[in-house]
């Protein structure tokens, strides 16, 4: 079955479920330049960001059904699922954790977005849209808050480590997470008007 280009990201979803490999293919050359380029920003390498690519898509053609397809929200669950295993792999490797650990239930836990149903549908030809007023808006938050948000996507690091790893308390790091992203949502109004 030939796969029509102009399908929407959640129609290849519905395909690649059911088997259809050249969905699956489609859904990589729609989606491989944009997760390539987060998955190296956050493993710093490209031959391990050229591992974790393919893996990610091998979770997709194997996870596929566990997608709500009643959210229609494709991009973000490709983009959070690309990024959860980047972070995953890069903690793995600066400390070491033994492959056996990694296990199916780790996987369903972990790296599989569990999206919640009030996050409104995104889809690549948008989210590639609105990257300029994204970046301006990161780059109007002071260094501070561009750092904590960083250490937070990027590195993964939960709230506990970031205050552990910048030596200041937990609560002062909650304010801090708390007042970027407020001031992110800020911005990004500002962007759009």
């Amino acid at each position: 079955m030939a796969v029509n280009t102009s399908s929407t990201d959640l129609e290849l979803m519905r395909r690649v479920a059911s088997g259809d490999s050249k969905a699956l293919e489609a859904l990589y050359n729609r989606y491989s330049p944009v997760l390539y380029t987060v998955i190296n920003k956050i493993v710093n390498d490209e031959k391990t960001a050229e591992e974790v690519l393919a893996d990610v898509f091998v979770i997709i053609w194997q996870k596929s059904k566990q997608f709500d397809f009643n959210s229609a929200n494709v991009y973000t669950w490709i983009i959070t699922l690309a990024r959860n295993k980047a972070v995953d792999t890069n903690r793995r490797i600066n400390i070491e954790i033994p492959a056996k650990n990694y296990s199916d239930d780790f996987e369903n836990q972990f790296i599989i977005p569990n999206l919640s149903p009030a996050i409104d549908p995104l889809d690549l030809k948008t989210a590639l849209s609105l990257k300029d007023n994204i970046e301006l808006a990161l780059n109007r938050l002071t260094d501070a808050q561009q750092y904590v948000i960083y250490l937070a996507y990027y590195e993964g690091l939960t709230q506990k480590e970031i205050a552990a790893k910048l030596n200041i308390p937990l609560p002062t790091v909650k304010s801090k997470v708390k007042i970027a992203l407020s001031n992110l949502k800020e911005n990004l109004i500002k962007g759009e008007a």
